[in-house]
């Protein structure tokens, strides 16, 4: 009778913290305006003229926060993009990451 009611009070946490993640939205617009250091390499629309940079323009969410966060934290090495997220917050790699994402990959 515990474990029943441990497994019910855990999938109710469960859920309750999925749903107040995805109530915590991204914004998209506060990622486009933290992004102007990032149009030097990635270009005005997330693609890159320079072909040793990558375009960023419809990548996926996650993976973009992914990246950014293993860049800042030194979990992922690049002498270029450690200094740039060095000061990154949680929220602003969160903002970067909705707005590239929404980007079409085309640059249009």
């Amino acid at each position: 009778m515990k474990k029943i009611k441990i497994s019910a009070i855990a999938l109710i946490l469960t859920a309750t913290g999925l749903a107040s993640t995805s109530a915590l939205a991204a914004d998209a617009e506060a990622g486009k305006a933290k992004s102007t250091t990032c149009v030097a390499c990635h270009g005005m629309k997330g693609v890159s003229m320079i072909p040793m940079y990558p375009n960023l323009a419809g990548q996926k969410e996650q993976y973009l926060a992914l990246q950014l966060k293993a860049f800042r934290d030194g979990e992922r090495k690049n002498m270029i993009m450690a200094p740039m997220a060095a000061s990154l917050s949680d929220d602003d790699i969160a903002n970067l990451a909705a707005y590239y994402s929404k980007l079409d990959p085309s640059g249009k």
